[in-house]
């Protein structure tokens, strides 16, 4: 690094040290995060410090080098933030780190970095303080900036970046892609700095993108990982002007979400946290490291301990829930482990030509499915040793219900006009009225009726925002932060009860939204062959005892069908529907043996770690090959093994910790462990198949 540098100081924290530098000429500060690692640090790179803190004030120069946008870096803004000083306060937890930056004009920024003793990860965010007597107004703002990644290496083809794409059904595929790929190399005068920001617009915040990012130094072996929660728009970066990245990200900025914050004097705005590690390892290194900041935000009723098996009758009333076809469901899934029944979407249809994505709103539930009152139906669940539960669609109202138009004055707006896709308009989540509204139609009634357990759905996205005083894009940020405060105030007015996140089953699989959750709908691919491959994908960004997995069961099902989609779910937890009323003796006796497969497997489930085998082809939808997924834990090792269309002879999977065959599922699977593999003799094409291990 150029001798203008010099280290402000270093904090060891855990197997990684947080180094913070200063560019001693421009007074900038800068921070990189490095692993505790016996290789050397290059000594022949050209590295810039840039700054810890990136944002971009209201009439300050924006960046040159043809940035105008492609980012908001790199502005007179960032320029001004002057380095004051660091503090740091120490105490039996861990530490925190703030590191104060301030401009010439009173706005002062600090940055601070917590971590917690024995924890393998860091946060990180920024404060503002406008210490002026006049207002500014922010057009971008990081929560984080690291720069010199990776300082290890200095040959071209070693620096991979890690995206999760996704989309509606096919959640949470891993991408890799070379910098040289994507344009992140250095050009041959270090004039230019290339960048890539990419991110989320709306409030399906993993709807193209995860809030996740992995950059690997692929030469030694190292790598880095960032993932932050938030429900609106957000955005990261990678920027390259020199021998080193820098990466960056937080609210989605003024050029790609529409985002400007006021800040008054004396206020303060404070920045989304982003969690951040580095590791001398691989993706299931880094990724098992960035959930562990999932496990230690979680905070899940009791009853959710033992991950109990779910029923939602969604798939098998197809939004025509009633007592009737409750009642019949019920007599035939009593008694068999099943723990939840879910009433899923329609029960508050008031007639037969009203569907229930077009009614919902007014939540009354149907006196024709429910004639003797939907308390009546609660009480059947319970006799039958089951917690009930219910579907909302809170945020979103539909164009058949009264409240589209008799409470208009309740709903966001853009530009002035209500705002409406094509049979939804939205709840202003921060107007008292609507607060008021939704206690009492939500809240109230699910402590009227004695329910144990909501899904929340969320079926449309705001877009690019609505109407604030300040941004679209900050309207929206406010109006999801809202939103998030229902879901505290829910547990608070009902202890114990258990919250499912849904949005069109896996666009809400981010941080924040899974910290207020005991589980998340991991995709709505209710039937499809992908579902153990999108269930895989998931273990790299959500905990596997919050991924509820989706097994439907249909009448024409082979056993070897059911084998296939029961065993998807001990890749998370085991969500039931289907055409149970119709099921044979066999039939049932592979679910009946699924259920206690999954239940023996439920501690590995709640807590291990996972490594994704696989030999298939690029497509989900039609995929060739095979993936298996080994989790270790500390008593035992699960691994869930599907094949797909093809020939499968003697696939042999590493194993982990335990090396025994302890259980099998199901109990006619040809596999066998030998030589530290995991070995399937043979397999017919989609076939399911869970192995329990011990020592």
């Amino acid at each position: 690094m150029d001798k203008k540098f010099e280290k402000i100081s270093e904090f060891k924290l855990s197997d990684m040290s947080a180094e913070y530098y200063i560019d001693k000429e421009r007074n900038i500060a800068g921070i990189s995060l490095v692993p505790d690692t016996e290789k050397k640090q290059s000594e022949n790179r050209r590295v810039s410090v840039q700054s810890l803190v990136q944002l971009k004030i209201l009439g300050d120069r924006y960046p040159g080098q043809y940035f105008g946008g492609l980012s908001m870096k790199y502005s007179e803004s960032a320029e001004k933030m002057k380095y004051s000083h660091q503090k740091s306060e120490t105490s039996p937890d861990g530490i925190v780190v703030k590191t104060y930056l301030k401009d010439d004009r009173g706005t002062e920024c600090v940055h601070i970095l917590s971590h917690r003793e024995g924890e393998s990860f860091i946060k990180v965010g920024t404060e503002l303080i406008n210490n002026s007597d006049k207002t500014i107004t922010l057009e971008m703002i990081s929560s984080f900036s690291f720069f010199n990644i990776s300082p290890y290496t200095d040959g071209a083809g070693t620096m991979n970046l890690y995206r999760a794409r996704s989309r509606w059904s096919g959640e949470g595929r891993l991408v890799k892609e070379l910098f040289e790929d994507l344009r992140l190399e250095d050009d041959w005068t270090y004039f230019n700095s290339n960048n890539l920001r990419f991110g989320q617009v709306g409030s399906m915040p993993v709807k193209g993108y995860f809030p996740f990012m992995l950059i690997e130094d692929s030469e030694n072996g190292i790598i880095w990982g960032v993932q932050m929660g938030i429900g609106s728009s957000w955005q990261m970066e990678v920027t390259r002007g020199d021998d080193g990245a820098c990466i960056s990200g937080g609210i989605a900025d003024r050029e790609f979400g529409h985002w400007m914050r006021k800040v008054a004097p004396g206020e303060r705005f404070v920045t989304p946290e982003a969690v951040i590690s580095v590791v001398e390892g691989g993706v299931a290194d880094i990724t098992h490291r960035l959930l562990s900041a999932q496990e230690a935000a979680l905070d899940v009723p009791e009853c959710e301990e033992e991950l109990p098996v779910i029923f939602n009758e969604y798939c098998t009333t197809w939004g025509n829930p009633s007592h009737e076809n409750i009642a019949e469901i019920l007599q035939k899934i009593k008694n068999r482990g099943i723990d939840y029944f879910v009433i899923d979407c329609g029960w508050f249809k008031q007639g037969d030509d009203v569907p229930w994505d077009r009614s919902m709103g007014d939540y009354e539930p149907s006196e024709k499915l429910f004639p003797g009152g939907i308390d009546r139906t609660v009480s059947l669940i319970k006799e039958n040793g089951m917690r009930a539960g219910i579907w909302f669609e809170i945020e979103n109202v539909g164009e058949r219900s009264r409240a589209y138009e008799e409470m208009r004055d309740c709903m966001l707006t853009r530009d002035g006009q209500t705002l409406t896709t094509v049979n939804r308009r939205f709840w202003d989540m921060t107007n008292p009225k609507t607060k008021e509204y939704l206690e009492r139609k939500v809240t109230g009634f699910l402590k009227e009726h004695d329910f144990d357990y909501i899904k929340v759905d969320y079926n449309e996205t705001i877009g690019i925002g609505c109407d604030n005083e300040h941004s679209l894009g900050e309207g929206l940020r406010l109006n999801i932060n809202a939103a998030a405060e229902f879901f505290r105030q829910m547990r608070r007015e009902i202890p114990g009860l258990i919250i499912e996140n849904c949005a069109s089953g896996g666009n809400r699989l981010e941080p924040m939204f899974m910290s207020l959750s005991s589980m998340a709908s991991f995709s709505d691919a209710h039937e499809c062959a992908e579902i153990p491959i999108i269930a895989a994908n998931l273990h790299r960004l959500i905990l596997p005892r919050q991924s509820q997995i989706w097994c439907v069961i249909r009448k024409s099902d082979s056993t070897k069908r059911i084998a296939y989609s029961v065993a998807a779910t001990f890749l998370g937890r085991m969500c039931l529907s289907g055409d149970v009323t119709g099921l044979d003796e066999e039939q049932w006796e592979t679910i009946d043996t699924g259920i206690a497969f999954y239940k023996k497997a439920v501690p590995v489930i709640k807590s291990g770690r996972s490594y994704i085998y696989e030999n298939r082809s690029a497509s989900d939808r039609h995929p060739t090959g095979w993936q298996c997924v080994i989790r270790d834990g500390e008593d035992m090792t699960l691994a869930v093994i599907h094949t797909f269309e093809g020939k499968h002879d003697n696939i042999k999977i590493p194993l982990g910790k335990h090396k025994r065959i302890d259980s099998v599922y199901p109990g006619n699977a040809d596999v066998c462990a030998e030589g530290g593999y995991l070995i399937i003799r043979s397999a017919e094409e989609f076939s399911g198949t869970g192995v329990i291990l011990r020592d």
